[in-house]
């Protein structure tokens, strides 16, 4: 079966049964090669777990050589807001694709991403009627509070990181998704990480892998 997304997969160790997905959206500019790094480390402690990488549907309109989920050449939110909801349609195909594949549910499924990616696992995460067995998102925001306010349909688990020293996402986004989901009765993680800007450090991404590690455990348990 082809994905409808272009994807990097990096499977299960020892050719383990499946048991587990980590879908990993990269940022704006990226692409799945970029954020499949993250697995290096991971793969050894997340056993029966494949990892899947996608590229962004569209090229992106500031480096040709990689991918975007919704286009940011227009500082406008409407328009924003109506591209990352036509990516929401073509990843929940895929997640829909991957589900069928590998014979499992949303329960068994992580959603991560950085930066725009981060914004497309929260929106769909929390959108889905059915739970996710969790959200891990690096250096993001909610896309429009407001919107997302009138489309919750489930309470997955969520874990947000970001760089205190983040220029290109502000940090005060980490503090206003945070509210945000403890208004609505979400369990949210957050940290902050010190002298860091907009990256994925070695400590932002032990504290991932110990959050995904540690639901994926309880679903199993």
């Amino acid at each position: 079966m082809t994905f409808c997304l272009d994807t990097t997969i990096i499977p299960p160790e020892n050719n383990e049964p499946i048991k587990n997905v980590v879908i990993l959206l990269h940022g704006y500019g990226g692409d799945g090669n970029d954020i499949s790094l993250l697995t290096l480390n991971w793969k050894r402690f997340l056993k029966n777990t494949i990892f899947l990488c996608p590229n962004g549907h569209e090229i992106c309109e500031i480096n040709p050589q990689g991918f975007q989920w919704f286009d940011l050449s227009k500082d406008n939110e409407e328009y924003i807001l109506e591209k990352s909801k036509k990516a929401e349609t073509i990843i929940n195909k895929f997640i829909e694709e991957v589900k069928n594949k590998y014979k499992i549910s949303n329960k068994d499924i992580v959603l991560s991403g950085f930066s725009q990616g981060c914004m497309m696992s929260i929106n769909i995460g929390v959108t889905s009627k059915e739970e996710f067995n969790s959200i891990v998102g690096f250096s993001g925001k909610i896309i429009n509070n407001n919107d997302l306010q009138l489309r919750l349909k489930n309470k997955s688990k969520i874990l947000l990181i970001h760089g205190d020293k983040d220029d290109i996402v502000s940090s005060t986004f980490l503090l206003e998704a945070k509210d945000f989901f403890e208004r609505n009765k979400f369990q949210i993680q957050t940290n902050l990480i010190k002298n860091c800007g907009h990256h994925i450090p070695i400590e932002a991404s032990s504290i991932a892998l110990n959050f995904i590690k540690k639901n994926l455990d309880s679903k199993n348990n």
